[in-house]
This record gives C-alpha cells, structure tokens and sequence, in this order.
C-alpha cells in the first residue's frame, strides 16, 4: 500500500500499526531494497513500514505486502522523527527499526517467528531488546566496489569488546548498559565519527505514551537501553549489516584507502543463526 506522505499515513495507516511487531526500514540508497524487505516480511512482522524516496522501484511482489511511505532519510534527525512519530501513534506495540542492505537475526529465526520471540521476551517483563549491529562486508572489492555482496559475505568472528556506559551528568557506569564495539566499524575508525563507532543499538521494543529515541540508538527512558533484567540473561540480536561497508566505500576521505575488508580474523557470513550463536554475536538467554 502507499502513502502520500508520513502525514497520510499516520492519518489513514491506522490498521498497519494495529498489531505488532511492525518492522520500519529505512531507504538511504537503491542498494539490496527487495532482499531487505523479503527478509523481515518472512520474519513475521505483521506490518513493514518502508520510508523511502519515490524515484525507487521495488518488485510488484514485495510491493504489494509493504506499506510505501515516501521518506527523505537523509537529513539530520529524519529517521529518529519518524520513529518517534509512529510510537506515539501504536502505544502497546513491539516495533523494530533498521537501514537498506540490513537484515535482523534472531536465535532460532530458521524455525521461530520475530513474534514468538517477542511474546517469550515480554513474558520476562522486557520491553525492549539489545541487537549487536554486525558487519558484513564483500570479501573482494574488486568484484563488488560498493562492499556489498550477498553471495560473497564475510564477517568479523573476533575482535569484539565493550566498555562501561558512565551517566554524563554522575561520571558513574549505568547499571546493566554497556558501550559495544569491533566489526569494520573498529578496524577502520580513522574513518568513522566518534558518535557512530558503536556497534549496539535497540533496535527492537515496545512502544509506550511519551517514549522517546535519541540520535545514538537509545532511549530516553534508561531501561530500554539495559541488555539484561537483574536476575538473569535476556534474549539478543543481532542485525548483519552492509552499511558501514558501503558509507566507507562510497565517502571520498577513505574509499581509496581501504583496498579490502578482509583480515585474518575474517569468515564467510553462512547466513544462519547458529553461527551467530556460536560466535557469541547474540544470546538465546532462557529461549530454548
């Protein structure tokens, strides 16, 4: 279905936002658009919202199960806007945001459903959940100059770390937050904003009256932004993600800088969650 605008959407869509989860992606070029939205439409989400310029073409049979929101992502702040905007519309329901050339992984996606999972989440008195942004990359760039190849993904297996979340006003660490990184992200951040370097981000929650995300991919409300409960391990996820790739590929300052992704610690991406798993990239806590 399309929309004129996110106005008209918001004003007549109400029947998109009426059960959860509902997936938000968010178009920032014309790089892997149907895989994108095939992926999280097969992943159970009961409504894909896509915000994306008019001038990209979709297949019929991805448009007909989207609903097509014309969308400029580029300014400062849009995405963060627009989220906010279709939370305070959709107060009760599990949302999940992502980017083009993103693709959500879960323990157990191969046979369990985004809103199984989401159900067992809330049932421990969660309303929201850490996913690890995952980068992936084209093991050749002579082949694939963007970055960019779903046949020919590669992945870090290590080189991943975290360090303590200090409240700015106290200096103290949050309890239950922590700052995650490694990926391209770490091993090229001569080329990376200090504010982007961060590899985590919560990406899947609970809409509520007055709740509000920040520009860094977390909440105001600090609870949304703990990676457990006190009493044990939760559920994470993670999102396997091309962007870094391509945003180093495509900026001037470092596209001829970086002749290759690959290192030593480099794997090939089987698209799968169990190697997720076993690689410590996501966490099924008492999900079994």
């Amino acid at each position: 279905m399309e929309y004129a605008s996110l106005d008209h959407f918001l004003k007549t869509g109400a029947e998109a936002l009426a059960k959860g989860p509902v997936a938000m992606i968010f178009v920032e070029d014309d790089v892997e658009l149907a895989t994108t939205m095939r992926h999280h439409i097969q992943s159970g989400f009961k409504s894909v919202l896509v915000f994306m310029p008019d001038a990209f073409v979709l297949p019929k049979d991805v448009e007909a199960r989207i609903h097509r929101i014309p969308y400029d992502c580029g300014p400062r702040n849009a995405v963060v806007n627009a989220i906010n905007r279709i939370i305070a519309a959709a107060p009760g329901i599990w949302m999940y945001y992502c980017y083009n050339a993103e693709y959500l992984f879960f323990p157990f996606c191969e046979t369990r459903s985004v809103g199984e999972m989401l159900t067992f989440h809330g049932e421990e008195r969660r309303d929201a959940m850490l996913t690890y942004v995952i980068d992936l990359y084209a093991d050749d760039l002579q082949a694939c100059p963007m970055g960019v190849s779903l046949d020919r993904a590669f992945l870090d297996r290590s080189g991943y770390y975290a360090q303590a979340r200090k409240d700015p006003e106290t200096g103290h660490p949050r309890e239950r937050q922590l700052d995650f990184f490694g990926g391209v992200r770490w091993r090229h951040e001569e080329h990376i904003p200090k504010d982007s370097r961060k590899i985590d981000r919560i990406a899947l929650f609970k809409a509520k009256p007055g709740l509000k995300i920040l520009p860094n991919h977390t909440f105001e409300d600090q609870e949304y932004n703990t990676y457990a409960c006190p009493w044990h391990h939760n559920l994470t996820a993670a999102i396997c993600s091309f962007r870094t790739a391509k945003a180093l590929k495509k900026n001037p300052g470092s596209t001829f800088e970086i002749h290759s992704f690959r290192w030593h610690n480099s794997t090939p991406f089987e698209w799968h969650s169990r190697q997720l798993l076993d690689l410590g990239l996501m966490e099924p806590g008492q999900w079994f």
